[in-house]
């Protein structure tokens, strides 16, 4: 446990990687609370240089995450709805703008918020035994932390559809088949195989790879012919940092680059 750490997310940094571990169990089903810590909880991160990746999964070996608490929207009031809908997305889509990488290792149940989490993040590793939904349609609900746009821009229309509209679960093969998980491993290995990629994150520069990613994911928002010239021109800022100097001289000298993240 670190100083991160707080009623619902317990947070240990391991070399560059903080993990984060949902602790609300049975389920781990996201609260008000727990949706403001994890906003503030990566906003801090965002300061702390020392950081370059995140690694999200939940205690035990049955759910990674169930979601929204039902029990929240039993009177249907609108201004609960309200201020619910505005903390998932403040929350996810801070996770989602991370400047580093963020990876779910989804080990057991990630269904309704619980899979828009693992959405928001920039890689997925599921482990053999996980279930993934979007069921919220069943309930006269609709997935609004994300879920109809980013399951779109990974699986594709139709596998969205079928998700959300005819709320079909998705076991881990099926998932990897179609690119909502970019690896399976076995049952109970999904954080190591986490930290394993945050580890390789931590070889890079990580004032690159914060470029990188943005560029990647401005895909989501502008054309083609909008992105390509701010390719170019990021790739032209990275000269401005010290990173890329020692990236360069570390390479030319054979030896492992000393990164700054500035």
């Amino acid at each position: 446990m670190s100083d991160y750490s707080s009623q619902f997310l317990t947070v240990e940094v391991i070399q560059h990687t903080a993990v984060v571990t949902f602790n609300n169990p049975p389920a781990h089903t996201w609260t008000q609370q727990s949706l403001t810590d994890l906003r503030d909880l990566v906003l801090t991160l965002n300061e702390d240089k020392n950081i370059y990746a995140l690694v999200l999964t939940g205690l035990g070996d049955k759910f990674f995450s169930a979601g929204a608490d039902l029990n929240v929207f039993a009177e249907g009031c609108k201004k609960v709805a309200k201020e619910m809908s505005d903390i998932f997305g403040q929350a996810f889509e801070t996770l989602s703008n991370f400047r580093g990488v963020s990876i779910s290792a989804i080990n057991g149940y990630a269904m309704g918020g619980g899979l828009e989490v693992a959405l928001a993040c920039d890689i997925r590793v599921v482990e053999e035994h996980a279930v993934m939904a979007l069921p919220e349609a069943s309930v006269g609900l609709l997935p609004c932390a994300g879920g109809t746009q980013n399951l779109a821009i990974l699986v594709g229309e139709g596998w969205t559809k079928r998700m959300i509209l005819c709320g079909e679960r998705v076991d881990a093969v099926t998932a990897l088949r179609i690119g909502l998980a970019e690896e399976v491993v076995a049952k109970g290995e999904g954080k190591l195989a986490a930290i394993g990629l945050a580890a390789k994150v931590a070889k890079q520069s990580p004032v690159a790879v914060s470029a990188c990613k943005t560029l990647i994911q401005k895909n989501r928002e502008i054309p083609l012919a909008q992105a390509l010239p701010q390719e170019r021109q990021a790739f032209i800022d990275l000269f401005d940092s010290e990173d890329q100097k020692e990236g360069v001289q570390a390479f030319l000298d054979k030896r492992k680059p000393v990164w700054k993240n500035k």
